[in-house]
This record gives structure tokens, C-alpha cells and sequence, in this order.
């Protein structure tokens, strides 16, 4: 039985890759599992039958046989421990590449998603504008660390792992900003993870639902 996925039947960003739907085809497809697509409205989001798969009646959910996931980390983490590829074998290595997976969600993204808020959610209210200096310098701030961690190497952590994936997933939120371009080590490297073969056949797969 092939695993089931749910994606966003009219995906907010018109298909730019950015629904996390996009990170858990990302990690199918890196290890060559192949999946079903289920789209659910957002009005089906909010149903019983959704609600039971994810409690906060979002996406994406991950169904294979009894086993029922929510949270796109989770997902991919447990994609990357069941099959070889996304976690290396050494396991020293593999749980740095696990921490980044957390770093990546935990302490990269949420800024970012501050900054993401403030714009689109905020952008009418009377303290935006003081507002929004600050949170994209808190942005600058978590991209000045990481730059300077991952300085001229090609992934965080030597090979390129689910950690990689979760933080070029997170970082592309960044691109409209133009802040991503102030870091070109990070620039670069996100644009190694979009030219994988994995991850362009994962976004041609999240595109082709808008068709």
C-alpha cells in the first residue's frame, strides 16, 4: 500500500513550493518512495475526518496502512529512518543531522514566519511599521549564525541529509524578502537543495495540481 499525503487543494502561494506539503514529497522522492496525493479543501480541513488525521486541521498528514502522522517534521523524520538516504549511518552523524531537522523548525523558522506574518497578516495595522524593522532584524540575526556555521562547505553537515532538506525548505520563505540574498553563502546553498533532482521533481508535483 503506497503512503497517502494531503496537500492543499488551492494552495495559498499559487504554487511556489512553499505549502509544507512541498518538504514531505521532497523527502519521498529523495528516497524513491512513491505516494498518493489526497487535496483537501480548506473547508475539509476543518471536517471530523480531517480533524481526526490532524488535530489542527492543517496539512500535510501522512497515512500508510494504521499509521497516521501529522506535522511535517515528523513526516520527514520518519521517512528519513525508514528508508536509507536522508540520515546518515554513523550515529553520531545521524543525530546531528536530526538536531538540525529541530534547528531548522525551532529556531530558523519561527522568525521567519514572524517576518512572513508581519507583512501579509499585519501589513494594515498602525504598528507595522516600527514592527517590522525589528522582526526581520531578528530574521538577519538567526541567518548571520547559520551563515557563519555552515561558512564555504556545501551542506550543514558534510553530506546532504533530512536536515538540509528541512532548512532549505524553511529558508526559501525568505525569498520574496530579498533577505536571503544578503547572505550569498546561504543564497547558494539553498540553491543547491532546489537543484536536486528530488526536490524539482517534488515542486513539478506540487505544480501540477494548479494545471
Amino acid at each position: 500500500m503506497l503512503p497517502t499525503i494531503t496537500a492543499f487543494e488551492r494552495s495559498p502561494d499559487g504554487g511556489k513550493g512553499l505549502a509544507r506539503d512541498t518538504r514531505v514529497r521532497w523527502a519521498l522522492e529523495e528516497v524513491g518512495q512513491p505516494y498518493v496525493v489526497r487535496l483537501v479543501s480548506f473547508h475539509a480541513m476543518k471536517e471530523p475526518a480531517h480533524l481526526g488525521l490532524h488535530p489542527f486541521g492543517q496539512i500535510p498528514t501522512y497515512e500508510e496502512g494504521d499509521l497516521a502522522l501529522f506535522e511535517s517534521g515528523a513526516i520527514v523524520l520518519y521517512i528519513a529512518e525508514r528508508h536509507a538516504g536522508l540520515l546518515p549511518d554513523d550515529a553520531h552523524a545521524r543525530a546531528r543531522a536530526i538536531t538540525w531537522m529541530f534547528a531548522a523548525l525551532n529556531t530558523v523558522e519561527p522568525p521567519i514566519l514572524e517576518l512572513v506574518t508581519a507583512k501579509i497578516l499585519e501589513g494594515d495595522k498602525p504598528w507595522t511599521a516600527e514592527r517590522l524593522p525589528l522582526v526581520a532584524d531578528r530574521v538577519r540575526q538567526r541567518l548571520g549564525q547559520l551563515s557563519a556555521r555552515l561558512g564555504d562547505a556545501d551542506w550543514l553537515d558534510g553530506t546532504f541529509s533530512a536536515g538540509d532538506l528541512m532548512m532549505v525548505s524553511v529558508l526559501l520563505r525568505l525569498r520574496v524578502s530579498g533577505i536571503l540574498d544578503e547572505f550569498p553563502n546561504l543564497a547558494a546553498y539553498v540553491a543547491r537543495g532546489e537543484a536536486r533532482p528530488a526536490y524539482k521533481q517534488a515542486f513539478a508535483a506540487q505544480r501540477r495540481r494548479l494545471g
